[in-house]
């Protein structure tokens, strides 16, 4: 049996959610969706979303998750893209696509009172238009699908597209013996058992969080959705529920250690058993600062969409090795590539290639030279550039593509982000390479304040000069309010890099 799902003051037992899941699921067998078909959802994190994707599970169907965030040009691409027959929608995201294929079924739900609080929706935009065909309705009058589940296949989950389109990855069914090496997984890596209490604060069209998510309520786990991240609202969540683990990114990290001391010191935290965080590097300080206000409760991934969990860190693993993303886990297989195409020694950067043999293998979707490309003897690129060292441990530099060359110089901004984040008055930043006449190319900084910080260029340049090599400072330091930033804590760098290349008349 599933478990149980909670939303605001919303509950839905694993009894009640597998009677609603199977109506799913017959209600899509009779509009023709079977194995390999695809249904895209475009939602935020709500109920019909578990209930789409699960259903698509006991038909051998592929869930496709689309960005909600992606204006119509992204959006048209996707559903193109993944071949969907049917797509499951929040009323409010219905106009953010120019164009829907001639007979795909469009399915659109309510958005519910906590959802449409926390993006500040009006009431017209919450509900079903007129002549639509609304989700509840629709399940309400489907018939009750009775067939045994079918292995189900993963998630469609589209990569970030920070070079070119997104890429659809798609993998098929887990064999027995994978399925149990992934519980496994679970529940080393995420520490999610049928006896947790998770909250979800990413967003379900990311790989990890719906990972997180899927496999929590199929192991009969407690889930509760927080509708958007706020730090305090996180631990008035971990207080209520009693929750025991959550699945983070460091920017929430930072979010919620910049909480005054009395406002943490508010909610009592300490049914809180295992906090897991990946999708983007975490400063020194900022790990440090969670281990010690938590306790050697937080653990580190690395991986990919196309590859999975492949790396871990226990808190204890960390402080014996700052910086660390960890060790290989069970079944997985790292190497370290020079630009040669041959391995490196321990303590030399290199590409990072990987492979979980716990998963199954990959496509992207309608790309198969760009999944030729990722591989190289068996193993499987993201671009990310790393070192082992002598025990075995990886720490990452930077994505390859982010790399900034000058003057000859290899320069990885995301060690200067660390560094930037700890300034106080910085509320985000982004680092990275800008046309340069004379060295190629330089670093730029790009920094988006707190509130009423007083912080100039020139401060933000002291504290980099007090931390860093010379050749490693920016440039110059630009200013911007809300940057482009997703759900799950990554900025866009790639749209605040275009406009200066695309000025220089070069492309990045």
């Amino acid at each position: 049996m599933f478990g149980t799902l909670v939303s605001g003051g919303r509950r839905l037992g694993g009894a009640a959610l597998e009677e609603r899941v199977r109506k799913v699921a017959g209600g899509l067998a009779a509009l023709g969706i079977g194995p390999g078909d695809g249904v895209a959802i475009m939602m935020r994190n709500d109920f019909p979303f578990f209930e789409a994707i699960l259903a698509c599970g006991f038909l051998g169907a592929y869930p496709s998750a689309i960005n909600w965030h992606f204006k119509a040009e992204e959006a048209d691409y996707v559903l193109a893209d993944c071949g969907a027959k049917v797509l499951v929608i929040h009323a409010d995201l219905v106009s953010r696509f120019s164009h829907l294929p001639p007979g795909l079924v469009v399915l659109v739900a309510d958005v519910p009172p906590e959802i449409a609080r926390a993006h500040a929706l009006t009431p017209e935009a919450t509900r079903v238009p007129a002549g639509s065909t609304g989700w509840e309705s629709w399940v309400a009058a489907a018939p009750r699908w009775d067939g045994a589940p079918r292995a189900p296949v993963s998630t469609v989950i589209y990569t970030s597209g920070t070079t070119g389109k997104p890429k659809g990855v798609k993998r098929p069914a887990a064999t027995p013996v994978q399925q149990q090496e992934i519980a496994a997984l679970r529940e080393t890596v995420f520490g999610v058992t049928a006896e947790s209490r998770v909250v979800l604060t990413g967003p379900l069209y990311h790989s990890a969080p719906n990972f997180y998510a899927i496999h929590a309520l199929r192991a009969g786990a407690t889930l509760v959705l927080q509708a958007r991240f706020d730090p305090e609202e996180f631990l008035a969540i971990v207080e209520n529920e009693r929750v025991t683990g959550a699945h983070m990114v460091p920017t929430m990290f930072v979010r919620l250690l910049r909480l005054p001391d009395e406002t943490r010191r508010k909610y009592d935290v300490s049914s809180l058993r295992h906090v897991v965080h990946g999708a983007a590097p975490c400063g020194p300080e900022i790990k440090r600062g969670m281990i010690a206000w938590l306790g050697p409760i937080v653990h580190e991934y690395y991986g990919a969409t196309e590859t999975g969990a492949v790396v871990h860190a226990t808190s204890a693993d960390w402080l014996a090795h700052p910086g660390t993303v960890g060790r290989t886990v069970p079944h997985a297989t790292l190497r370290i590539y020079g630009e040669d195409g041959r391995e490196v020694p321990v303590g030399t950067i290199g590409e990072v290639f990987v492979r979980l043999a716990s998963y199954p293998d990959f496509t992207y979707q309608n790309r198969d030279t760009d999944r030729r490309a990722a591989e190289r003897d068996g193993l499987i690129s993201v671009g990310d550039m790393g070192y082992v060292d002598a025990e075995g441990y990886l720490y990452l530099c930077d994505r390859k593509r982010d790399m900034v060359i000058s003057g000859g110089v290899n320069i990885y901004p995301a060690e200067i982000e660390h560094v930037l984040i700890g300034l106080a008055g910085v509320k985000d930043c982004a680092v990275f390479g800008v046309p340069d006449e004379e060295f190629g190319e330089t670093l730029l900084g790009v920094v988006e304040r707190l509130p009423g910080a007083p912080l100039d260029e020139r401060q933000v340049l002291a504290h980099l000069r007090a931390h860093l090599a010379n050749y490693k400072i920016p440039k110059r330091i630009v200013f911007q309010s809300d940057l482009p930033r997703e759900d799950s804590g990554k900025i866009f760098k790639r749209r605040l890099r275009e406009p200066y290349w695309a000025a220089a008349g070069r492309k990045i």
